[in-house]
């Protein structure tokens, strides 16, 4: 497909462009940030890993009646897309104390949380993404208090079924992040998923040794970012490994593909 108008570049996507109107397509960069683009670096094959997961994640949510941006998958780094007005709101659904949760309220790192717990972030580079109150959103016009409800209720719906995906493949879901956006459908304004899931927006520790698969990696130094993803993905089923003559080489499949746990 021939490259389009550029819309929006991000830290770790870049949106061009749909080739029809109301349509974008997503582009998964290699870039690893954290710290609010502090530590930046290049993990080669990092987008490739992450459109797979993704694309396979919200497939099975729409399997389960949750509406998302998705349309389909163009090749190895970009996906098709629907043009969404995003709401400027981080979701951040947690399981287990970890991350910034840990430093506020001086908790214990793999604390299990009695109940999952959603935080709202303002998205803004420029004040590093502040944590804010339901009221702060509605006061402010960045979502009324209706579709704020349904954000809610849909990403404990996300929660529920993911929380299901990972433990299947031995891997617990700590936390995540999740962005939604406004769209129309005959009419009416729809509040849909967006943005993508992937080990960049999950923390994503094995089951049984507590390693972390995730950008977690980068964060602190721990290394093998490349190589946790790829274990993700193979745990899913969107990676696969064959066997040449000379060595292991792993394949990226399409997850329409029958995997084990179906």
């Amino acid at each position: 497909m021939n490259r389009r108008r550029r819309v929006y570049e991000g830290k770790a996507k870049i949106l061009y462009e749909g080739p029809e109107p109301g349509t974008l397509v997503q582009h998964f960069k290699d870039d690893a940030t954290a710290f609010n683009n502090k530590k930046h670096d290049q993990i080669e094959g990092k987008g490739v890993i992450n459109n797979r997961i993704s694309e396979y994640v919200f497939k099975r949510l729409s399997e389960m009646n949750i509406p998302t941006h998705f349309i389909r998958c163009l090749n190895m780094r970009e996906q098709l897309i629907r043009e969404v007005e995003i709401i400027p709101i981080e979701v951040v659904v947690r399981n287990v104390a970890a991350g910034s949760l840990c430093k506020r309220l001086g908790l214990e790192e793999g604390a299990q949380l009695s109940r999952s717990i959603l935080e709202f972030y303002y998205k803004s580079d420029e004040l590093a993404d502040p944590l804010v109150t339901e009221e702060h959103i509605t006061a402010f016009g960045w979502s009324n208090p209706i579709e704020l409800d349904e954000i809610m209720q849909s990403a404990l719906r996300i929660n529920d079924f993911l929380s299901g995906l990972f433990v299947g493949q031995g891997i617990r879901l700590i936390d995540f992040k999740l962005e939604f956006g406004k769209v129309w459908e005959n009419d009416q304004l729809r509040i849909i998923l967006a943005d993508e899931i992937s080990p960049d927006n999950c923390r994503l520790w094995d089951a049984e040794t507590n390693n972390k698969m995730d950008k977690d990696r980068f964060r602190c130094d721990l290394g093998g970012v490349l190589e946790a993803y790829q274990e993700v993905a193979r745990r899913l089923g969107v990676l696969v490994e064959v066997r040449p003559p000379h060595g292991t080489v792993p394949i990226l499949v399409s997850s329409n593909a029958n995997n084990s746990y179906d």
